[in-house]
């Protein structure tokens, strides 16, 4: 389980910026390996093999424990850096950015340079969305089929996620918890239903929240 909150992109996608006759497109992607990273990178270097460069860089692993990132023939330091300041920045995980460049025919010095690639790569950020994975633990909730309507309208009234019942000699159903939220849920359906259910903890998974941008 991440110590830290694990944030990523909504989505992948691409955002555009023209800065003194020059454009600059960052593509954006979710990548869960090292080897994924550098498919994306092949696959949009391959798709703008006229431009003037492909920079890029990515962060993988919950503590974002590989980090890479390269100029590809822009000055040292004013293009792969700028780029993985920018995803850092966001605090963002397991994403990968290229930022492409066509050439206008007027240099930008290094510190535009560093300015132009850092603001690409927010730019891109903010039009894809960034989401936090919550981990929320599986409570498969048993109940008799006599109080099967009240479970379902109290889980409704509480805002809690579910999944579709499974039904046999009682209903089955998986409802989805914070896991900061475990022990108060457990214990609010023991008092409400006279401990009448059976609670069972299952599997963790991950709730994607949106996060709201200023």
């Amino acid at each position: 389980m991440a110590e830290v909150p694990y944030i990523t992109i909504k989505q992948g996608g691409q955002s555009e910026l023209m800065i003194k006759k020059s454009r600059f497109i960052c593509s954006l992607a979710r990548v869960s390996s090292e080897e994924k990273a550098k498919a994306f990178i092949d696959q949009v270097s391959t798709a703008n093999r006229k431009a003037t460069h492909n920079c890029f860089a990515y962060l993988i692993g919950e503590r974002d424990q590989i980090q890479r990132e390269s100029d590809n023939g822009e000055p040292s330091g004013t293009a792969g850096v700028p780029i993985l300041e920018a995803l850092k920045g966001a605090q963002l995980h397991d994403v990968c950015a290229v930022v492409t460049r066509y050439f206008g025919g007027i240099k930008l010095g290094a510190g535009g340079l560093i300015r132009t690639y850092s603001n690409t790569t927010t730019e891109a950020i903010h039009a894809v969305g960034r989401v936090q994975k919550i981990p929320q633990v599986t409570l498969e909730v048993t109940t008799p089929y006599p109080l099967y309507d009240q479970l379902t309208y109290w889980l409704g009234q509480e805002e809690l996620a579910t999944a579709e019942p499974s039904y046999a000699t009682a209903v089955t159903v998986p409802v989805f918890v914070d896991e900061s939220k475990l022990a108060t849920v457990k214990a609010a359906l023991t008092n409400q239903f006279n401990n009448q259910l059976t609670i069972k903890r299952g599997p963790v998974r991950f709730n994607e929240v949106p996060i709201t941008e200023p």
